[in-house]
């Protein structure tokens, strides 16, 4: 799947191709090899989550969304990327 993110010469936003979390901070790998990460408290319900809550996260739309099924919870990757969040930093 990586190849052919990266060599889709349409693909203008930043997509991801992996995200994890660990010590509550969400990691997303984009199709261009960056590594870009946030706080989980920075979204409400990923700052009220669990640690196993949290770690359920899973790539949507191509690579352009976060989804947490339990959660309820979609988050954009070129927002994060673009620094769009709902919570100011602590």
């Amino acid at each position: 799947m990586k190849a052919m993110l990266a060599d889709t010469p349409l693909l203008t936003e930043p997509a991801a191709i992996r995200a994890w979390v660990e010590n509550r901070i969400v990691y997303v790998e984009l199709h261009d090899g960056r590594i870009v990460g946030f706080p989980a408290a920075r979204f409400k319900r990923l700052a009220e989550a669990s640690n196993v809550e949290l770690q359920k996260v899973e790539i949507e739309v191509n690579g352009y969304a976060l989804r947490w099924e339990d959660l309820d919870e979609d988050i954009t990757v070129p927002g994060v990327v673009a620094g769009r969040f709902e919570l100011p930093q602590k």
